[in-house]
């Protein structure tokens, strides 16, 4: 009588999900953090829809003194989120911002 494994996915981490964004929502924080690209990748559409309004609000009133003080301020926050999610585990990342959809930090 012959013993046969059930078929295991070699592909598949054992203990993952499949859908794990943290790379992907990071390296784009990083990089495009300012207008919010980020959150849409990771679903959080009014939270992207906020730091995109806020960056072509301190355009549009670049002008004046105030957007000079505004532009900076989404960039900052794509930047510190960028670092956070890249220096979580990959469970970590998912538990908090892909299953209890912590929007901000």
């Amino acid at each position: 009588m012959e013993v046969t494994k059930p078929k295991e996915d070699w592909n598949t981490p054992q203990n993952l999900p499949q859908e794990n964004k943290k790379v992907v929502a990071g390296v784009l924080a990083i990089l495009l953090g300012s207008i919010g690209v980020h959150k849409f990748v990771l679903g959080y559409n009014t939270e992207g829809f906020i730091l995109l309004g806020i960056t072509l609000f301190s355009y549009l009133t670049m002008c004046f003194i105030i957007g000079a003080f505004l532009v900076w301020i989404p960039g900052f926050i794509g930047l510190i989120e960028g670092i956070i999610y890249l220096t979580k585990s990959d469970q970590e990342f998912y538990e908090i911002y892909q299953v209890n959809k912590r929007p901000w930090f």
